[in-house]
């Protein structure tokens, strides 16, 4: 239970670095004096090291174990954010965003497996729950703490001294991830991992749907992360200090939808999850693009983080379905590669074009990508149906 507790706050830890750039840039862009398109180069640059990590994650886990990794990732975490609380320039943040990104994708990949192997379906809705509330945390400590005269530097530093703290802890937990991951049982999936080369998961049917949902959820979901306090300014005509807030919204759907969709596990099955949660996002995204007053966006986006809850938890926990058991690992690498490449090109693409063009196209741009993420998870579901059925027959 104490071990359960642990990956919880895990969880919180990955959530709370996520939502801080966004909901930051408005008064950072400012403060370093680039124009506001500057925070996709700084997103590229972290998800290109989050793609690396996660696409090595099992090679590190297999090597030092689980825990360990945990303990490093988490540490490159603190170090960055501390950096960026500190930084004078813009280029020191390009600098600190390089250990942002290697730190946040081992922990994600590993963590991840970890519980699709041992964990049920409920506890993979919770657990993402409560990155909702790391993530929902961080735009709320912004937005309290600029509006306090403290400054956004004061948010990244009280965020980094949590991130310290959560080390700590991992490094007394070590014993704990060996006993739970017996010695022999890491030897047999040493060697199974040995034999199957890196891209062996691609072979599976289904697989380019499998990837192209995790790119196409991650794309919506960053771009709403990165981008939702800009366009609140752009367009709806808020306050950046407002904004910060109410882009907090947005996190209360995934964190409370996660906490819904933990029970609904256990009377629905991923695949409906996903699909219900697909369609309250595409409700959401209509009401923004709905000539409706301002006030009505924050709700929209509410909505948008609710419907968005289920779809990567769910996921995960489907990886050791469209996969292999032997290639979980691997695949898990491999899909959050993926989802870091969405992450990587599509938000800051949209954020060159909407600073070029307007904001208001935010919305077109995120119901032309969840529809195709609709699109993706038909095909999957409908592949895994008739290959669960060719395997009973036979």
């Amino acid at each position: 239970m104490i071990f359960l507790a642990l990956i919880y706050l895990a969880f919180i830890s990955l959530g709370l670095p996520d939502s801080l750039l966004g909901s930051s840039w408005p008064l950072m862009h400012l403060s370093f004096g680039v124009p506001v398109g500057s925070a996709g180069f700084l997103a590229i640059i972290v998800s290109t090291g989050t793609i690396l990590s996660s696409l090595l994650s099992h090679r590190l886990i297999r090597r030092f174990g689980t825990g360990a990794v945990m303990v490093g990732s988490v540490s490159l975490t603190a170090v960055a954010l501390l950096g960026t609380s500190l930084a004078p320039s813009f280029w020191m943040l390009v600098v600190l965003a390089i250990p942002m990104g290697i730190g946040a994708g081992a922990v994600d990949s590993g963590l991840n497996a970890f519980v699709a192997k041992h964990y049920a379906a409920k506890h993979m809705n919770w657990l993402h729950c409560f990155w909702g509330v790391g993530a929902m945390l961080g735009p709320i400590l912004i937005s309290a703490l600029t509006k306090s005269g403290f400054g956004w530097r004061s948010g990244y530093f009280s965020i980094a001294m949590l991130q310290v703290a959560l080390v700590a802890l991992l490094l007394f937990s070590l014993p704990m991830w060996r006993q739970f991951e017996p010695r022999s049982a890491q030897e047999t999936t040493e060697k199974k991992a040995k034999r199957a080369p890196l891209l062996a998961p691609l072979r599976a049917a289904g697989a380019k749907y499998a990837m192209a949902t995790f790119f196409l959820y991650v794309t919506v979901e960053n771009s709403f992360i990165l981008w939702g306090a800009s366009y609140l300014v752009k367009v709806k005509d808020n306050l950046p200090e407002d904004a910060a807030g109410w882009v907090s919204l947005f996190f209360v759907g995934i964190t409370v939808g996660r906490a819904l969709s933990g029970i609904l596990s256990t009377k629905l099955d991923s695949e409906k999850l996903i699909r219900l949660g697909i369609f309250l996002v595409l409700g959401g995204i209509v009401v923004l693009l709905l000539p409706l007053p301002a006030v009505v966006a924050p709700a929209a986006l509410l909505l948008i983080g609710f419907g968005l809850a289920p779809i990567f938890p769910a996921m995960l926990h489907l990886t050791p379905v469209y996969f292999s058991k032997e290639d979980t690992q691997a695949s898990m690498g491999l899909q959050m590669a993926c989802a870091y490449t969405g992450s990587t090109l599509m938000p800051p693409l949209f954020g060159q074009i909407f600073a070029h063009t307007t904001f208001a196209l935010m919305p077109v741009f995120m119901l032309v990508g969840s529809a195709g993420l609709l699109l993706c998870t038909t095909w999957l579901a409908q592949l895994s149906k008739k290959q669960r059925a060719a395997e009973q027959a036979d």
